[in-house]
């Protein structure tokens, strides 16, 4: 009866570990797609550094055609 009892026991620890352990790797996997979010939000902002970048390149030609047309045309 005893080592009933006992194998019981372990048989309840074994099942216990194997949910830790799949506990374990639900964490794991939370924390890699918490982490390709970071990164597509990351892409994201480059991305829109970017749009930002070229919005100024284009005022700039813009500004400096429009400068280079007064010139010409004052002149």
């Amino acid at each position: 009866v005893k080592q009933g009892i006992r194998e019981g026991e372990r048989e309840r620890e074994r099942e216990r570990e194997r949910e830790r352990e799949r506990e374990r790797e639900r964490e794991r996997e939370r924390e890699k797609r918490e982490r390709e979010r970071e990164r597509e939000r990351e892409r994201e902002r480059e991305r829109e550094r970017e749009r930002e970048r070229e919005r100024e390149r284009e005022r700039d030609y813009t500004f400096h055609s429009f400068l280079n047309n007064f010139y010409y045309l004052n002149n």
